[in-house]
């Protein structure tokens, strides 16, 4: 696909109407260094089947292209960005940036207004190492929540530039949690490898504080 709007094949889940489970004491928490850590909760949605129907049938998903040195290449993924007065897709989504914005008010101090959303059609779509560092998160501390729906597929970590330092793995499966904060957009890079492996379609739901991207 080089251009348009995304057409799924028709996805069939039980029906099973989604919840979000407690914050407070589910968490945990891993130090990266640096000021970096990253917050880790699977299964936080439940009854996820029809939140990823949903976002794969229903959302605009737009394929892109990119100037990458002297060329421009597609976007391996398909993208959609929803602005702070934009509605959500699925209510469970607008539940999650409420709870995740209440959960983290004392160390966040503002709150997560945008969502961000990936969808990886199978193992060839992925995302190259990267931090988030377009707007404030250049600058200052910050953090970015991603909710996961669909097939697995492993989130990597490792310090910027690829020096020595934590290079940890988090599994990223269906209704999973992971929250990126303090320094880690600036001093630690993440990215989700293509895989040969036959894997179904995944979607990535980035949450974040406004100006950071």
């Amino acid at each position: 696909m080089t251009g348009g709007e995304y057409q799924p094949a028709l996805l069939e889940f039980e029906s099973v109407q989604p919840r979000l489970g407690p914050l407070a004491g589910q968490l945990v928490r891993h130090q990266l260094g640096c000021g970096a850590w990253v917050d880790h909760l699977p299964g936080w949605v439940s009854g996820a089947d029809e939140v990823l129907a949903t976002l794969v049938a229903e959302v605009s998903w737009r394929a892109e292209r990119r100037r990458m040195y002297d060329d421009e290449v597609v976007v391996p993924r398909l993208l959609r960005w929803y602005g702070r007065d934009e509605p959500l897709p699925h209510p469970v989504l607008t539940e999650a940036r409420r709870q995740l914005t209440e959960h983290y008010a004392a160390e966040l101090g503002e709150p997560f207004v945008t969502a961000g959303m990936c969808l990886y059609r199978d193992g060839r779509d992925s995302v190259a190492w990267h931090g988030d560092t377009h707007g404030r998160s250049a600058r200052v501390d910050t953090m970015v929540a991603i909710v996961a729906f669909g097939a697995a597929r492993p989130l990597l970590v490792r310090p910027r530039g690829g020096g020595d330092g934590p290079r940890p793995k988090f599994p990223l499966g269906h209704g999973d949690l992971l929250v990126m904060g303090g320094s880690c957009q600036r001093t630690f890079e993440h990215a989700i490898p293509k895989t040969s492996q036959s894997v179904g379609p995944r979607v990535s739901v980035q949450f974040r504080p406004a100006g950071v991207a």
